[in-house]
């Protein structure tokens, strides 16, 4: 059905899209990575 494949285009979006500008990871995990910032 149409709701069922914009609904897998969204997860892939979201999930499996490899984004160059985001070092190579998805959306997903770029925003759940640790933040890497050096103590205060």
């Amino acid at each position: 059905s149409l709701k069922a494949s914009i609904e897998d285009y969204i997860h892939y979006y979201n999930h499996d899209r490899i984004k160059l500008k985001l070092k190579g990871l998805s959306p997903v995990q770029y925003r759940t990575q640790p933040l890497n910032l050096p103590p205060p």
